[in-house]
């Protein structure tokens, strides 16, 4: 054991039960915990860097895919500094200079994507004369600033807890940064040297086997009430009944994976996916990264030492190999094997009911509480199974995604949803050098599969050959439906969308989509108009036919565009939407929305289609109401539509036609506008072209004009006067 097992744990964010102490008391010792936890935190990372005994390997990359280490030496002070900037606790800078140097690019690139650009790094000296500097601000800080108990998101305390944390998170990444360096450029003796001991124990490894796991159903997702800080991607639910399975005892040893190596498994790619066998190609990988032959022995590489290799600790690689290793190991059983799910690993996890915040000794090799390295893989049993928790982080086959209900914090916004793309799978239980947050029940964090960190796996054995279906439900970036979506279902953080308000003639008006599906309410009642059908044209992303499904028994909700029909589709499924917004350059919102939160309709009335407004299927005929959303402008041919149209409509039926006449030669050829125009020396507006070609078929009922505001970003508004024309067929 070694003097670093002193760890303190993740802050509570309530007050401690002690009802004989006043509200000052608690808010004063909660300060001092929140002091005592920061200088612990910093301690530790400035330990860690204590090991570097010479400048220059700060500035080497023995990982290609990551910054030099001088980068994360100054990374994480400057982390307070922007964030109190951005949260306006503090309105002067530090050294600008590292502050924009050592802010941004620490997720690791694409393995065939090294970047060679040149950085002007610091020296040592400066950074660490900065880091006092901050260090010595934080502590201020904590002192002089107000709190109120519990902390909370929008809290000082919960900023600088998100210091703490992401240093914590760095003191994990950086000590596999250096154990990549040279040993010569890491020292060998000291005090800081004794406080970072490795495991001294190996031997054989177990005979690993499977163990079975009942059916269960569990909720994954860290409730809003839990009383220790969380980072975005871990709170919201999400249910999930998993089928019974089988799992490993052991987490996969050196000797169990070094029997894939010498049966050749890294030079057969039928047990690598398309993925591993680029990655290969390009690393020319025969062994894992923390291994390498000595006199044709294998030895391992720790943080400090290199030994012979540890046939009974636990194998550390990234997911590509293993997940190699599994398709070898299914080939050497009559069994499926394959990585878990992170609902997989859940079950395992539920079992054991300490974490990080009640236990008194940890139940795993994590939280730096026994070894500076990985140790037994039958060392510490937890229900049967052994290293749940604790040892090296465990691949799964999910990919991270946010909860139901996820939402970033505005003062780190890009901290989960970069990685919400299908590329990045997560790693559960932590490593033995895992504290703070990552060590909690709850912590998600995730990494490319090509990627290195203190991870190994577990493997299972499921009667389902299938791999259970992740859900995956990226951001949409794309600004045309972006805005689409904004427009229908905001506002979002556009205060200027919220109220009428038509003394100030200010853009202050009611979401658009409701207000005309009120509108078309209102005329069905005052005409008396049947309710049994609507025909919506140009539904665009939905909002006004979901708006409308309680006052009709049936919608047909039609677009030209395939991409925004698939948004209504995907809402009426119960799906979450998730969406972005620009707020100004380079700044954008993350939005998600679904019909729970917009208090509409689940909605199983309305069949989203794709269709030609001019060019539509027999099928859509009988209508009632038919309502043409900015068809007029935004066809190709839209007075073939008004001449046909009447065909679809019943006997003394409405047609709601919506139009700005912003006709546009890349829309409809000029020959088809149907007004802005002149025709024989004299002006046609829009309106004069729609009544001539309806008045035939159709009685003018009514006209009204409606505010259409659509958000560009945050203070930019596209704004229209929508002419809202109502007629009846005769």
């Amino acid at each position: 054991m070694n003097i670093l097992n002193n760890q303190l744990k993740t802050l509570l964010l309530t007050a401690d039960d002690n009802s004989h102490f006043d509200q000052t008391q608690l808010v004063n010792e909660k300060k001092a915990e929140l002091k005592a936890y920061f200088k612990n935190t910093w301690a530790t990372y400035e330990s860690l860097f204590s090991l570097i005994n010479a400048d220059e390997a700060y500035f080497l990359r023995p990982e290609p895919l990551r910054h030099p280490l001088i980068f994360y030496f100054g990374h994480t002070a400057t982390f307070y500094i922007n964030k109190l900037i951005l949260g306006k606790y503090i309105n002067k800078r530090v050294n600008k200079k590292l502050e924009a140097i050592c802010a941004v690019g620490v997720d690791e690139m694409s393995w065939d994507d090294l970047n060679s650009e040149h950085y002007d790094w610091p020296s040592v000296a400066e950074v660490k004369e900065y880091r006092d500097q901050v260090a010595q601000l934080i502590e201020n800080l904590i002192d002089s600033m107000e709190l109120n108990l519990p902390i909370t998101k929008d809290s000082l305390a919960w900023v600088l807890l998100m210091g703490i944390e992401h240093e914590r998170i760095h003191i994990e990444t950086s000590s596999v940064i250096m154990r990549m360096l040279d040993l010569k450029y890491l020292t060998g003796q000291g005090k800081q040297y004794q406080a970072w001991q490795a495991c001294t124990v190996s031997a054989e490894a177990p005979i690993n086997q499977l163990l079975d796991v009942a059916k269960q159903k569990i909720v994954l997702g860290k409730p809003d009430s839990d009383h220790t800080y969380g980072w975005d991607n871990e709170y919201g639910q999400q249910h999930i009944e998993v089928d019974e399975f089988s799992a490993s005892q052991y987490l996969v040893s050196n000797q169990e994976f070094l029997a894939f190596v010498e049966d050749g498994g890294y030079s057969k790619f039928e047990y690598w996916t398309t993925e591993g066998q680029q990655w290969l190609k390009f690393t020319q990988a025969t062994i894992p990264r923390f291994w390498f032959k000595q006199d044709n022995n294998y030895v391992q590489r720790n943080l400090l030492d290199e030994i012979p290799l540890p046939l009974n600790w636990p194998v550390e690689v990234n997911y590509l190999e293993a997940k190699a290793f599994c398709h070898w190991k299914s080939q050497q059983s009559d069994k499926h094997i394959r990585l878990p799910t992170e609902a997989e690993w859940q079950c395992l996890r539920n079992a054991i009911d300490d974490d990080l915040v009640s236990w008194d000794k940890a139940p795993g090799n994590i939280n730096l509480e026994y070894y500076a390295s990985p140790c037994p893989v039958d060392q510490f049993e937890q229900q049967g199974f052994y290293d749940v928790m604790g040892n090296v982080w465990q691949w799964t086959e999910s990919t991270i995604d946010g909860f139901t209900g996820f939402e970033v914090h505005p003062l780190y916004d890009d901290f989960s949803t970069p990685t919400f793309d299908g590329k990045h799978n997560l790693i559960k239980g932590g490593s033995w050098i895992s504290t703070g947050n990552e060590a909690i029940k709850s912590a998600r964090y995730a990494f490319r599969r090509h990627f290195m960190q203190h991870a190994g796996f577990r493997y299972i054995s499921s009667n389902n050959a299938n791999l259970p279906k992740q859900a995956f439900n990226p951001y949409e970036t794309d600004n045309d439906i972006c805005q689409q979506l904004a427009g229908h279902y905001g506002p979002f953080n556009h205060p200027l969308m919220s109220t009428v308000n038509h003394s100030t003639n200010a853009f202050m008006v009611d979401n658009y989509q409701k207000s005309l599906a009120n509108y078309v309410k209102d005329i069905c009642e005052k005409y008396q108009c049947a309710k049994n059908k609507l025909l919506d044209l140009g539904c665009s992303v939905g909002r006004t036919s979901f708006e409308l499904a309680n006052t009709f028994s049936f919608i047909d909700a039609i677009d030209f565009s395939a991409r925004y029909i698939r948004y209504g589709v995907q809402l009426q499924r119960g799906e979450h939407i998730r969406f972005t917004t620009q707020k100004e350059g380079e700044l954008f919102e993350f939005n998600e929305i679904n019909l729970n939160k917009l208090d509409l309709p689940a909605a199983k009335n309305i069949l989203f289609s794709q269709g030609d407004a001019s060019n539509l299927k027999s099928i859509f005929n009988q209508y009632d109401v038919v309502l043409a959303q900015n068809i007029i402008e935004n066809n190709h041919h839209p007075k073939l539509f008004l001449t046909t149209i009447n065909k679809r409509i019943n006997d003394k039926g409405l047609l709601i036609v919506v139009s700005n006449y912003s006709f546009n030669e890349d829309k409809t050829a000029k020959t088809q506008w149907l007004g802005g125009i002149k025709v024989n020396g004299e002006n046609v507006t829009g309106f004069a072209g729609i009544t001539e070609i309806l008045s035939d078929e159709f009685n003018l009922l009514e006209q009204q004009e409606l505010i259409k505001v659509s958000p560009i970003n945050q203070r930019n508004f596209d704004t229209s006067v929508m002419h809202v024309t109502v007629w009846q067929k005769k």
